[in-house]
């Protein structure tokens, strides 16, 4: 018996769907790591005593995202 998440409302195997929402899922997990590194960061630079001039741009190696 496949997992319920690989299942439709109606109880049919439908992989498609359940690729599409994984790959969500792990985007969504990847920008909320991306958005607590880049708040850690700027605490660190304020708890030293500095203060970022431009952009921080952060790209993800597995996934070639970027994240300004």
């Amino acid at each position: 018996m496949p997992d319920k998440e690989k299942l439709n409302n109606e109880g049919y195997l439908d992989p498609t769907a359940y690729a599409a929402l994984k790959n969500i899922s792990r985007d969504e997990k990847i920008e909320s790591k991306a958005t607590f590194l880049l708040s850690v960061l700027k605490y660190i630079m304020r708890e030293s005593g500095f203060e970022p001039v431009g952009h921080i741009v952060l790209r993800h190696k597995k996934t070639g995202k970027v994240f300004r």
